[in-house]
């Protein structure tokens, strides 16, 4: 009997260490029955696939890293994950399908990571117009959608795979694009994912390829790496209480 009793007590502190229940609740601002929408390029695409298979709906990346915890930890919250991540996309692509790719899905927390692209393989969009459009976005998300919470990520590089090459001027322009992002949030009062800063961090502990296979699309590494700083500034944005 003692031994049983152990065992169950055993069980539910391993549960709580794995879990993180102790003390406060973590991520207040995910209400029961909200619906958390990731959007942006193929960073928070991660391989998804459309339909309804859950499965693989969220993609192999940080957002599946946070329905994945989160919707372990709290299941009695029902919450409800959407990954609209589109591989290519920039500012100006999100834009276009802004409409049904957001506004129609009607997300309580709606988390924005776009720019590499737009650093690298857009289509003559200078800063201004990026910064533009992005603002046009949050704008239109906040006039339609009031209630909805929105949280911004930086745009990051890192210096892996063809990156390495001339590496200081290529973060150099994709500097410019997170300058853009921390103006917005601090303009419309919404919490910044400081990306690049946690990279920079954990590139003192492991090299750069560590974290992304080739300085633009994380590891699995990295993609937990994203996901931990997701749940910290979700968590500062909108304590308990």
């Amino acid at each position: 009997m003692r031994r049983g009793m152990w065992r169950m007590v055993g069980c539910g502190v391993a549960a709580g260490l794995v879990m993180g229940t102790a003390g406060a609740e973590e991520l207040a601002a995910l209400r029961p029955h909200a619906v958390i929408l990731f959007q942006g390029d193929s960073i928070t695409e991660g391989g998804r696939q459309p339909g309804n298979d859950l499965n693989h709906t969220m993609g192999q990346d940080y957002d599946y890293i946070i329905a994945a915890e989160v919707g372990a930890q709290y299941p009695e919250r029902r919450l409800t994950f959407l990954n609209r991540g589109i591989s290519g996309n920039t500012v100006t692509d999100l834009a276009a399908r802004w409409q049904a790719d957001v506004i129609d899905l009607k997300p309580d927390l709606l988390s924005i990571l776009v720019g590499v692209n737009d650093t690298f393989h857009g289509k003559g969009e200078t800063v201004e117009d990026y910064a533009r459009t992005y603002e046009r976005l949050i704008q239109q998300t906040q006039a339609q959608l009031p209630g909805t919470r929105i949280i911004l990520g930086q745009p990051f590089l890192l210096p892996a795979g063809d990156y390495q090459a001339d590496y200081p001027a290529k973060r150099a322009q994709v500097k410019l694009r997170q300058a853009v992002v921390a103006d917005l949030a601090a303009k419309y009062h919404l919490p910044l994912i400081r990306y690049q800063e946690a990279f920079d961090e954990a590139c003192r502990k492991a090299p750069a390829d560590h974290w992304s296979w080739d300085g633009i699309h994380p590891t699995y590494a990295g993609h937990g790496l994203m996901a931990r700083e997701w749940r910290r500034a979700v968590d500062a944005a909108w304590p308990p209480g």
